[in-house]
């Protein structure tokens, strides 16, 4: 009998989800800032769910952006979202983009 030996400690979709985020598409990567660890969150708000946290130094697609909630980050303050993934958004003012406004297509 063959035993599986690649247990986690519960991490494995969440792994797998932060490994489809990095996927190897042709869309630009946008770094997030240094030392965030930032919430990816159904809607451009913090009153949407959590997905995921991305972890340090992770580099996200920008597919489009969408005003939303206006929060203040380590580039400043925004009301712009982007989305990262199929109804998936971090705040911009996480990302380092080189732009304060929208650097992608504004989404539906």
């Amino acid at each position: 009998m063959e035993e599986h030996t690649d247990i986690t400690t519960g991490t494995t979709d969440a792994a797998e989800d932060v490994a489809a985020l990095a996927g190897t598409d042709d869309v630009t990567r946008y770094p997030i800032a240094p030392g965030y660890r930032v919430n990816v969150r159904t809607g451009p708000g913090t009153q949407y769910g959590i997905v995921r946290t991305l972890p340090y130094g992770m580099k996200v697609p920008v597919y489009c952006q969408k005003p939303g909630e206006r929060v203040t980050g380590p580039y400043g303050t925004s009301n712009l979202w982007d989305n990262v993934a199929n109804g998936q958004f971090v705040a911009d003012v996480y990302v380092h983009t080189g732009s304060d406004g929208y650097i992608a297509p504004r989404c539906d």
